[in-house]
């Protein structure tokens, strides 16, 4: 095939084929592992909807049919004929980042690696709806994320925990916690030192993706499957976790937890927490609106709407007490009608996702009051 006509033949073909099926989704992937293990899988370029032509390709060469979501391993054999079928797309001048990511892996599938087996595998989704089945199929889904080719809960990860394996992330690349002590007596006896950041089933996600625009002072504190939209920064305190994140810019001073998404120009203040859903019960997936602030040390368990602002140190949960006033604090019910005092209390969850409220304590009572927010945030551009 050498024409761009010829390439376009030859992929309406493979389409054309009675048991041809086009993916969602597809990638190049180079996975890790020891033994019957997954250590981990890094697929540098997911094709999400897009590049249909290059998955004609990897599903030809690699015999792979069927429209159920799987892998399949690619030999070196299969990974240079992949690469012949775009000789017509050589030298034209263009970025093809498929083509290019093939010879990448052609080339670095020969070199050895002392711990764990190295291979290239294609994987293909079908159905981004269907919980995590594979270890592979985790690590497409969370990259998936990370790469902000979809938004937080626009993949079903249900069943991650329970395929992923439980992984000692070091310097010399994931290890088993159980081989820890021998591989520590072998790069000892080399002369060289074993560091070990974390022993968890997910890595960072400033290892694999680092998307485009945002900044993470502490890569810790961003796990794999985290979703940072450009002019996010994370500073030391901050922290995401997967299938979690922001919408657009935004400052990340406290914790995100697993299932919050945090619209544009919001701030999460220092030592700030949303309530997740990985634990505690709570089924109430948490969002937070856009130019919201979550003050130091404040948080909250319900979903706060549109410019809203939390001030520092008041927690809100579904069960709260909460004393609600007009803009001239006077007492008001839900429908925003004058009452007696005492009347104006309703819990947490009826004001879950209301638009500019503001929550605070107040300091001679102590209870939590809500009152319309008329001073929204302004985040600082310089840091964005």
């Amino acid at each position: 095939m050498n024409t761009t006509e010829d390439f376009k033949a030859y992929v309406a073909s493979v389409e054309e084929s009675s048991d041809y099926h086009r993916p969602l989704a597809f990638g190049l992937g180079v996975r890790k592992s020891k033994g019957d293990k997954t250590l981990e899988v890094f697929y540098p370029t997911i094709n999400f909807e897009s590049s249909f032509g290059t998955a004609a390709v990897l599903q030809d060469v690699s015999a792979h049919r069927g429209q159920v979501n799987g892998h399949v391993k690619l030999s070196e054999e299969q990974l240079m004929t992949a690469l012949s079928k775009f000789a017509a797309f050589q030298g034209d001048g263009e970025t093809h980042p498929n083509i290019e990511l093939l010879r990448q892996l052609t080339e670095a599938q020969k070199r050895a690696n002392s711990y764990c087996q190295v291979d290239v595998i294609a994987y293909f989704l079908f159905d981004k709806d269907q919980p995590v089945e594979t270890v592979e199929e985790g690590y497409f889904k969370i990259q998936c994320l990370s790469q902000l080719l979809v938004k937080p809960h626009g993949i079903n990860c249900g069943g991650i925990f329970g395929v992923m394996n439980n992984i000692a992330w070091s310097n010399k690349g994931p290890i088993l916690p159980e081989h820890l002590s021998v591989e520590k007596i072998k790069w000892t006896m080399l002369g060289e030192e074993l560091v070990v950041s974390h022993v968890d089933k997910f890595p960072y996600m400033v290892n694999f993706h680092v998307p485009e625009g945002v900044r993470v002072v502490s890569g810790a504190k961003v796990r794999l499957g985290a979703h940072l939209s450009s002019g996010t920064t994370v500073m030391p305190a901050g922290y995401v976790n997967f299938n979690a994140g922001t919408l657009g810019k935004a400052m990340v001073e406290g914790r995100i937890s697993a299932g919050v998404v945090v619209d544009e120009n919001s701030d999460i203040g220092g030592g700030a927490s949303i309530m997740g859903t990985l634990s505690g019960g709570n089924k109430n997936v948490i969002s937070i609106g856009k130019q919201c602030l979550l003050g130091a040390n404040a948080g909250t368990g319900i979903s706060l709407g549109d410019g809203c602002t939390v001030a520092a140190g008041v927690y809100l949960t579904a069960a709260s007490k909460i004393s609600m006033y007009n803009a001239a604090k006077e007492p008001i019910n839900l429908a925003g009608e004058s009452v007696a005092e005492g009347e104006n209390v309703v819990k947490g969850m009826e004001l879950n996702g209301k638009d500019y409220m503001l929550y605070l304590q107040d300091s001679q009572t102590g209870k939590i009051v809500a009152r319309p927010n008329t001073k929204l945030i302004e985040l600082n551009a310089n840091l964005h």
